[in-house]
């Protein structure tokens, strides 16, 4: 029989824990470069290093989550967690960052050196990320003006001209809207309401803007949210047009969520809960197999996405901070029951029990399909960020639950 979810907090709360220690244990342990600065990420199973590019990307996330950590984490609260976010961020602003474009490396050398740039802004709105929780951790206004202006040049990239990203003036391509583009903005502006509180005013507007645009992506009759849409909200022909991104889509799901709570917004808070957790979660789960398809395609025709019936680490990360969020928010009980599924999936299939950390790419059947705890696409993040905000939730719902006896 099923163990009742609520009598298991305890347990999850236990497990979580032990599992952020040994995460941020990896990686403080494996990929400091103590010689030229930043963060190694390219790490196999045990931590041994197997390529020393360095993304930039993956160096603002993990100062951001060094400085998260030191900031809300008591266990946390160490003077090595504050110095090694402060040595990276000294690698972003010198080797990440352009001075004269302000435009991020997404790839360097090991000793900081550009090997690649991307036409998007993600490396840009990590530095934002990194330097912005580093600056109150350290109330160095330093990191907090390299956060304003790096967030200034990000909206006016958005906004009034990317000529900067090395984009061409393609018609075709003014008329997408990408799903992530406004997340991220939204992201940023709730970190900066958290550490910067003034510079989230001043885009007040702007974050509402993209929660109607995130809104926007809801199609079929509010049945599906799509990864891409014209910028009036109308569905795109083609593979493009019925793309699913289920993790993506219930991340964005946890940052209405929140949004929803701050303007005390009951609709747009059931939007978040009906449509991007749980009609969402219904259709990416894999009931055969277990686990959270990458990529789906609307009509059921197999994606595009060689990938797309994979079961990667951040999506479950991601679920896992939505239904438990949406727990403690509404004490529905179906909200746990979705997290004890996330979990016990997560913790059985991804989990390393030798070395830590959490494998990031499964087989449709589960199996490890890549045998390395990070790359170019993971590092210190997506793990630490959701277990310590799922820490961070059980602990309430439980005192919650004592209070209440």
């Amino acid at each position: 029989m099923q163990k009742d979810p609520v009598a298991r907090l305890p347990e999850y709360l236990e497990k979580i824990s032990f599992e952020l220690d040994r995460c941020i244990d990896f990686w403080f342990k494996h990929s400091h470069d103590e010689i030229n600065g930043g963060f190694f990420t390219c790490l196999g199973k045990d931590g041994s290093i197997y390529d020393h590019t360095k993304y930039g990307w993956l160096q603002g996330r993990q100062v951001w989550t060094y400085a998260r950590l030191y900031n809300s984490v008591k266990r946390f609260q160490r003077q090595d967690i504050l110095e090694a976010a402060i040595k990276g961020a000294e690698f972003l602003s010198q080797h990440i960052k352009n001075k004269e474009t302000q435009k991020c490396a997404f790839a360097v050398t090991k000793s900081g050196d550009p090997i690649k740039y991307q036409r998007t802004i993600f490396t840009e709105c990590f530095y934002v990320l990194g330097m912005s929780e580093l600056f109150k951790a350290s109330n160095s206004d330093h990191f907090k003006q390299e956060a304003i202006e790096m967030m200034s040049t990000i909206v006016h990239w958005l906004k009034d001209d990317d000529s900067y990203l090395g984009n061409l003036a393609l018609k075709s391509d003014k008329s997408i809207s990408s799903l992530a583009n406004p997340m991220m903005l939204m992201c940023l502006i709730d970190q900066m309401r958290s550490t910067i509180p003034e510079i989230a005013t001043k885009y007040e507007k702007l974050e509402d803007e993209c929660c109607l645009e995130i809104l926007g992506h809801i199609q079929r009759n509010h049945s599906v949210v799509l990864e891409n849409v014209s910028y009036d909200f109308k569905e795109l022909s083609g593979c493009q047009g019925r793309l699913m991104n289920p993790g993506h889509t219930i991340e964005a799901g946890w940052f209405l969520l929140r949004y929803a709570e701050l303007k005390n917004d009951n609709t747009l808070k059931n939007t978040a809960l009906e449509i991007f957790l749980e009609a969402t979660f219904f259709q990416g789960w894999d009931n055969e197999n277990g686990g959270l398809f990458y990529f789906l395609d609307v009509d059921g025709f197999s994606p595009t996405q060689l990938e797309w019936n994979m079961k990667l680490w951040w999506p479950h990360c991601e679920a896992m901070i939505a239904f438990l969020l949406a727990f403690k928010e509404t004490l529905d009980k179906k909200f746990l029951e979705k997290f004890d599924q996330v979990f016990d999936y997560t913790m059985k299939h991804f989990c390393d029990p030798e070395y830590g950390e959490l494998f990031g790419y499964l087989s449709q059947e589960g199996k490890i399909s890549m045998n390395f705890k990070g790359g170019p696409f993971k590092g210190c993040f997506h793990v630490p960020r959701s277990l310590m905000m799922c820490e961070r939730m059980l602990n309430q719902i439980m005192d919650q639950g004592k209070n209440n006896n």
